[in-house]
């Protein structure tokens, strides 16, 4: 595969070329040191596959690149890598189709770790997010609180089986469309299906789904891959 690391700094460059090489021997991986070159240097190599984008570039904004390579190239997967990770970064990122987002001071196994899980089809949220989520929901309920023990499966909040595998799809960063293809479902199914998942999970879109579900320590997969 080829991939491209985009950050201005050549030695972190540097390091994400070894992360990378130490996954895929075989990988081709090429760099930019700016939002500008990363689009030039992907409409010159269609066959990219992966791009490890930094925010914090020196003439436009990480997100702007983002969003223009969700638009012009969507079969390129991004990884999002930032020193910034407060949860509304994560969550603009991961709207954006960002496929994982790895903070900059993550150690080099935290780093192996984030993209052998985005190289398997999974979306990684660092765990600082997820903690940060998992703090109210994770307490003991009290006697009177009202508060819900932690759901264990998808289907303690009434999730039908179908209707994991559309979430187990979801964590993988597939698109309504893609899931209609995968399932074998009509569009109006699925959407109805992603309705009643964000209901169960209690949030208001699938950004949240994932940040949720991350958080509650489920391992998704659709039945087609079990």
């Amino acid at each position: 595969m080829k991939v491209l690391v985009v950050d201005d700094h050549a030695l972190i460059r540097e390091a994400l070329r070894g992360v990378l090489k130490e996954l895929k021997d075989d990988a081709a991986i090429i760099e930019a040191s700016d939002g500008r070159q990363a689009m030039r240097l992907v409409a010159e190599h269609p066959d990219v596959g992966l791009v490890l984008l930094d925010l914090n570039l020196p003439d436009r904004k990480g997100l702007d690149v983002l969003a223009e390579l969700r638009e012009r190239h969507p079969a390129i997967s991004a990884v999002v890598l930032s020193a910034s990770d407060d949860r509304d970064t994560v969550a603009k990122a991961l709207d954006l189709g960002a496929l994982g987002f790895i903070p900059k001071s993550s150690t080099r196994e935290v780093m192996l770790s984030a993209l052998r899980l985005v190289f398997s089809g999974g979306i990684y949220i660092p765990r600082e997010i997820l903690a940060r989520r998992e703090t109210a929901s994770s307490q003991p309920p009290s006697s009177g609180s009202g508060m819900e023990p932690r759901p264990q499966s998808p289907r303690n909040l009434g999730l039908t089986d179908r209707q994991v595998d559309v979430l187990a799809l979801m964590m993988q960063g597939k698109s309504n469309k893609a899931i209609c293809r995968a399932l074998d479902l009509a569009e109006p199914t699925v959407k109805n299906h992603v309705t009643a998942i964000l209901k169960a999970l209690k949030v208001s879109n699938r950004t949240e789904a994932v940040i949720a579900v991350g958080a509650l320590g489920w391992n998704l997969r659709p039945a087609a891959d079990s």
